[in-house]
């Protein structure tokens, strides 16, 4: 999805091939779908960890491409800013030993890396979004060096045709202009991957969507922005706006955000594409050599690079993946909601609670969706992201219930029996689940921990903001380290 391009001046008629191309690659996948081409054994999942850099002192590093050359492994990448980080862990069946040893693994490649960025002096820490985080941090200047993000910069920018304006409510109201797309790397999160067929995506990918409120109000991790005490996971907001290439006068006419929950339940995959090529605008029109459709005549299987790049500027909460492994096509669901963090083994039971959890909702018999509106499904993920444990959020059958609630009485009995359906250890099972379990029961988040955190040093120490940060920030990577889940941790100061 983040794949880099080369420099390039857009003309209009770059444009215009790019828009050609776009829907030559979509015909030729809804021929791929109605030929079949898309079998498999056994589903496959993958993940994705963004992180940010810090110093000694607990603030932003821009020193990502010096810790990408001493940690010298491909499966790390640049991501927009200097001070982030992007990990690439290499997909598996879901069940069997391979889901197992997850952890071990993850933990393994955080460890080396943090090791190596040490010795450029730099330290890695997993978090919604860094708290030290200063609004001089998120100046041009700090973008990584990658062609890709100077584009995306100036193409949306040259939409907007204006600033862009940040305006948070919450405890400590935030509003500021910003001159380009940098407090998007504010954010970072994981993402989950699950590969299906194409006969169940919708199902997967409606799931997905209904579940993302829960998810959310489980998982926050960033309640602190420039130093401003916002939502429990200000990064939704923050994404959502930072991306936003409408002005006002776009906004007000009904014009769809690129950062986009969607708008309708879906009965197949090609509805995400054929949306995506319909209602966006090219903001990287770059076109590949490829002809899709004489690949797919001569028995190949096409790339649909530019159908693909296109796909990759339109940022859905749940975003559909096509892409060839292996010489086979495959589709994936790219599950986008969650922050990084706390630690290793809060990422993997978040993912367990996801993977089983939306299982036994695409299998249901009479689905979720089809007793929930899609805009409450929304309007979840956004009660969710405010208030995290706090949140109120509708189910059908319970009405309006206090998250916590809906988590132990509902969704986590159906995420046990979603993990014994795709094989997974009932040890392991049951120690991720306990995992969630125990956050309901403490109402310990990574976001709660940060603000009890910084109250206790300032009301207690006499800390300044800036000062509390950055100490909170030091004791976080301290016990994300331990891999202790957050519920564990002490607020101490």
């Amino acid at each position: 999805m983040g794949r880099d391009v080369a420099a390039a001046r857009i003309s209009g008629q770059d444009r215009r091939r790019y828009r050609e191309k776009v829907r030559r690659c979509l015909d030729v996948l809804a021929r791929m779908l109605g030929e079949s081409q898309f079998e498999f054994e056994r589903p496959h999942i993958g993940m994705e960890i963004e992180l940010n850099l810090i110093d000694g002192c607990g603030d932003p590093q821009m020193r990502n491409a010096d810790v990408l050359k001493a940690i010298a492994d491909p499966a790390w990448a640049t991501e927009l800013g200097q001070f982030n980080l992007e990990i690439n862990i290499p997909p598996r069946t879901l069940g069997g030993a391979g889901t197992g040893e997850l952890e071990n693994e993850v933990l393994g490649h955080l460890e080396h890396a943090d090791a190596r960025a040490r010795e450029v002096g730099a330290e890695l820490v997993m978090i919604g979004i860094l708290p030290t985080l200063r609004r001089s941090d998120i100046g041009e200047e700090s973008m990584s060096a990658n062609d890709r993000y100077k584009m995306l910069n100036d193409q949306i920018f040259a939409a907007r045709g204006e600033e862009m304006r940040i305006d948070i409510d919450g405890p400590e109201p935030l509003r500021m202009h910003a001159d380009c797309i940098l407090p998007e790397a504010a954010c970072t999160s994981v993402q989950f991957h699950l590969q299906v067929s194409p006969e169940q995506f919708g199902a997967y990918w409606n799931a997905a969507q209904a579940i993302a409120g829960p998810q959310v109000a489980l998982a926050a991790n960033s309640p602190f922005l420039f130093g401003h005490r916002l939502w429990d996971e200000t990064r939704i907001t923050l994404f959502e706006q930072a991306t936003d290439t409408r002005p006002e006068e776009l906004k007000a006419q009904g014009v769809r955000p690129r950062v986009w929950f969607g708008e309708r339940w879906i009965t197949s995959v090609f509805d995400l594409f054929e949306e995506n090529t319909r209602y966006f605008p090219a903001l990287l029109p770059l076109c590949d050599e490829e002809d899709p459709l004489d690949v797919l005549e001569r028995g190949g299987i096409p790339q649909l690079g530019e159908l693909m790049l296109h796909n990759g500027t339109v940022y859905r909460w749940n975003r559909p993946v096509y892409a060839v492994v292996d010489g086979r096509p495959h589709l994936r669901v790219e599950n986008r909601v969650l922050p990084a963090g706390p630690t290793v083994a809060d990422v993997i039971a978040n993912g367990a609670f996801y993977y089983g959890l939306v299982r036994m909702l695409a299998e249901e018999e009479r689905p979720v969706w089809t007793r929930m509106s899609f805009g409450t499904a929304e309007e979840n993920l956004h009660r969710a992201a405010r208030r995290g444990m706090d949140a109120r959020l509708y189910w059908p059958g319970m009405s309006e219930v206090h998250v916590t609630d809906l988590v132990l009485r509902r969704l986590l009995p159906l995420a046990y029996q979603g993990l014994d359906r795709w094989g997974v250890d009932p040890s392991r099972r049951d120690r991720l689940l306990g995992i969630i379990e125990q956050r309901c029961l403490t109402r310990r988040t990574g976001a709660r921990w940060q603000v009890e955190t910084v109250r206790a040093l300032e009301e207690r120490n006499g800390a300044t903001r800036p000062e509390a940060l950055r100490e909170m920030v030091r004791g976080y990577v301290e016990a994300m380290r331990s891999n202790e889940p957050v519920h564990t941790w002490p607020v101490a100061a």
